[in-house]
């Protein structure tokens, strides 16, 4: 495996892509690296004490942070927004709004609010109103994600993977089709392969710049068909991901995922998402190689859930380097070590 002594890189600009819960926890490590957010730029002044303890000495700041997110959920308070008010789904969105905010608590907590009851009201977060609000007073849901980003003062860029209202298919092995993330997360089959529909959907053009000048690029951790691989099927994006001259690192999951990666192995992940995007795209995979405990193992069991496989040698015959790091943190679910992740990356980009 390769070093991970710091590098001579001072500043590093970094894009992240994916969804869910995964995405915007990893934003919350690497956030910590970043200018902090204030007098009108979004990268004015660095805050040096902000780092986490686990940084190493010398390691590199990240002038420039780009998210990339997946939108493509039909269910929940998003989904019934997308279908109410013909918007692309707030939910990704919002929570990595919030997890890039400078100020975690009360703005954080006001996007993060859920409303319990009310007629029309119940099972709405704020968050996903406020953008629902914006995008209909702007008419343009990528500007409503640029203003929300603003009054929350974000250490970084978000930008939907595509500004196009998409669904996702799936070919399960049994033949069938499954139309709908939530229909397909929901399905007992086998995915085999996904599609976009319809299939070809644009990026924002800032999204292939940043990507064409980034000194990272990371996809992943999150679920490996409904949150990673429709990143990769808007057209350019990957492409564009295997041209840059960037460092191109795979988070991987901790455990497989009920309905989506079961039995499969870190080199099957990687497998599904090079053949979804026609073309090896990965240097690197970040691998854990902590144990988890008994009792994580017994409920993650319940669903027919493992913990992931590190195959190393598979993983190296696609030509992808491993790291293994101590990433698992346990609680109800498991949960990556944001910033033993975060460094590990600044570490490998440097």
């Amino acid at each position: 495996m390769p070093s991970l002594a710091p590098g001579t890189v001072d500043e590093l600009r970094v894009v992240a892509i994916g969804g869910g819960t995964g995405l915007s926890t990893l934003l919350k490590g690497l956030k910590k690296y970043v200018a902090s957010a204030s007098k009108g730029s979004p990268f004015f002044e660095f805050q040096a004490d902000s780092w986490p303890t686990a940084q190493p000495d010398c390691a590199p700041r990240i002038s420039e942070l780009s998210a990339v997110v997946t939108v493509s959920d039909d269910g929940g308070s998003s989904g019934r927004l997308r279908k109410d008010l013909n918007m692309l789904p707030p939910g990704d969105i919002r929570n990595c709004i919030v997890a890039l905010s400078e100020d975690d608590a009360m703005l954080s907590r006001l996007f993060q609010h859920r409303f319990e009851r009310g007629s029309g009201l119940e099972g709405h977060s704020f968050g996903n109103l406020f953008l629902a609000a914006l995008t209909s007073v702007t008419g343009d849901f990528s500007e409503a994600v640029r203003l929300s980003s603003e009054i929350l003062a974000t250490r970084g860029r978000i930008y939907p993977a595509t500004a196009s209202n998409v669904e996702l298919e799936a070919l399960m092995d049994d033949g069938t089709r499954v139309r709908g993330e939530s229909q397909i997360t929901a399905s007992k089959g086998r995915i085999r392969e996904l599609c976009l529909i319809p299939k070809n959907v644009d990026p924002l053009p800032e999204t292939l710049e940043a990507i064409a000048r980034a000194d990272l690029i990371t996809i992943g951790p999150g679920s490996l068909f409904t949150s990673l691989i429709p990143n990769l099927l808007v057209r350019g994006i990957a492409e564009a991901i295997a041209k840059s001259p960037a460092r191109k690192v795979y988070i991987c999951n901790l455990m497989t995922q009920a309905n989506e990666s079961l039995g499969r192995t870190a080199a099957d992940h990687i497998r599904a998402l090079n053949d979804h995007a026609q073309q090896k795209i990965f240097d690197y995979a970040l691998i854990n190689r902590t144990p988890a405990s008994d009792e994580l193992k017994k409920r993650y069991a319940r669903e027919g859930a493992t913990e992931l496989v590190a195959d190393l040698e598979a993983v190296k015959a696609l030509g992808v380097e491993p790291i293994l790091g101590d990433y698992l943190v346990e609680g109800e679910v498991a949960r990556h070590a944001t910033d033993c992740v975060a460094a590990d990356l600044l570490r490998l980009a440097g």
